[in-house]
């Protein structure tokens, strides 16, 4: 790629991966082109499970340490979320159990 003068203007991996697609480079050089996706998703993979792991401290306490895999999943998934949570109606919620 030093040879190439494509790809001597790029200021970041992100350009580097945008140019790569347009080029159809990351089907010639697949691993390269998967190193750099791992090189741009793992801040973001990192900063979700530290989010998470913060999450937990709150849920599960010393009074709910004996909660189930998959209740303390969707408690997590609610504290996460809670923004999502809090635009839904609670009426909505009581016709749709109604509704079972």
């Amino acid at each position: 790629m030093k040879s190439n003068e494509v790809f001597s203007g790029l200021r970041d991996i992100g350009e580097l991966a945008k140019k790569m697609v347009t080029m159809k480079y990351h089907i010639t050089y697949d691993l390269v082109y998967r190193l750099v996706e791992l090189a741009l998703v793992l801040p973001v993979a990192t900063a979700t499970i530290e989010r998470s792991f913060s999450a937990m401290k709150f849920i599960k306490t010393d009074l709910r340490n004996k909660m189930g895999d998959n209740f303390l999943t969707d408690a997590l998934v609610c504290y996460v979320e809670k923004d999502i949570f809090a635009s839904v109606e609670n009426e909505a919620i009581l016709q749709r159990f109604q509704a079972m």
